[in-house]
């Protein structure tokens, strides 16, 4: 039977709920658990070394104010949540996960993937801790992108295998995975040209109607109405079918 994984891109702005305590044993991907493990304690390094300028590099902050709640180290005792509700940027706002019926929270927990910039690819309801690393930005001499690219490609290729994937992440994030199978991505036109800035808010628009209707393939994700959206064309290149949308039709 074919399922539907969505792949989703992270935000560099989070709220924590404490909701549990950390387990980077938990993750999706147990054989990631070196990366991840060496990846964090550069992380937790420039932590305790507190240089400022480092710190407001890796941050990507310059206020004192906005950088003193992510001044505190990592570790399996460290307050966390599940990923889905951690983050809190434009996506996530339109997603408005915290009002979706249970069954539509259960499908986003198990079926979307999350690329954190620190911990790699994640289950959205898997738990983490409040963290904070600018997008691009390295962990002393670790390239994150690179690492994960390296040694999650596989395990995701293997994972998705007989899975439709819709891939709603920018760009970026194939600095950390390409799908090698067939997948579907999506662009937005308004008045004819690129959204850019907004996009954000209709893939968070996208997925909640993907958590609300339990869709489960690609064919049941083109059938799907979404109000202010209209799909226009399908452009259909090597593996990648992208979905173009006209807003406000």
């Amino acid at each position: 039977m074919i399922f539907m994984k969505i792949l989703l891109a992270p935000s560099e702005t989070k709220t924590l709920y404490k909701d549990t305590n950390f387990d980077i044993d938990s993750l999706l991907f147990a054989n990631l658990l070196p990366q991840r493990k060496d990846i964090l304690e550069k992380y937790n390094e420039i932590i305790k070394d507190n240089n400022p300028e480092e710190i407001k590099e890796m941050f990507g902050l310059k206020k004192d104010n906005d950088i003193a709640q992510y001044l505190k180290t990592i570790d399996n005792q460290s307050p966390a949540c599940k990923a889905i509700k951690l983050y809190t940027g434009i996506a996530f706002d339109y997603l408005k996960y915290d009002l979706l019926e249970t069954k539509a929270k259960i499908y986003i927990e198990k079926n979307v993937i999350i690329f954190s910039n620190l911990f790699g690819p994640v289950l959205a309801g898997d738990t983490l801790p409040l963290y904070r690393l600018q997008q691009g930005e390295n962990v002393r001499d670790k390239k994150t992108d690179e690492i994960y690219k390296k040694y999650s490609s596989s395990l995701l290729d293997e994972y998705l295998r007989d899975d439709d994937i819709l891939d709603i992440r920018a760009g970026y994030y194939d600095k950390f995975y390409i799908p090698t199978k067939n997948y579907t991505t999506l662009k937005f036109l308004k008045d004819g040209k690129v959204v850019s800035h907004w996009a954000k808010a209709y893939r968070g628009k996208v997925l909640r109607e993907c958590a609300k209707n339990d869709i489960q393939n690609t064919k049941d994700f083109l059938a799907l109405n979404i109000e202010g959206l209209q799909i226009i064309e399908l452009q259909t290149k090597k593996n990648k079918t992208e979905v173009i949308y006209e807003i406000g039709i």
